[in-house]
């Protein structure tokens, strides 16, 4: 049985080594253009979508196998969608935190965002 859970979980190797990868040059980019709190949100809100959309194709994926009668490609398409799943609950736990520990960062979004619409400078 362990090694069954290990072969499972050795399949989203390649997913998570591909999203540290776009992770980190996210970070390195938007840092090194802006500052490192624009770059967590940043960061924040790419891997918000991104897992989202990773989410619904691999469940659309493992529902379509399903139908199909391949259970293999079903687990597999499974276990991708759960692995998405908790990378979207992650993403949200560090949403929260980054408001926690800058809770003047979410008004000056608003200020700005108001300013903008109202024409001043």
């Amino acid at each position: 049985m362990p090694a069954m859970l290990a072969a499972r979980l050795s399949r989203i190797v390649p997913l998570l080594a591909i999203l540290a990868v776009i992770a980190i040059a996210i970070y390195v980019f938007v840092s090194w253009r802006s500052t490192p709190a624009r770059a967590k949100e940043v960061l924040i809100k790419v891997f918000f979508v991104l897992n989202a959309g990773l989410s619904a194709f691999f469940l659309l994926a493992a529902l379509y196998a399903l139908l199909d009668g391949n259970v293999f490609i079903a687990e597999f398409f499974f276990t991708f969608l759960a692995t998405t799943l908790v990378l979207l609950g992650i993403t949200w736990l560090c949403r929260r935190a980054f408001l926690k520990h800058n809770p003047n960062y979410r008004w000056r979004i608003t200020d700005k965002a108001e300013t903008k619409k109202h024409g001043e400078r």
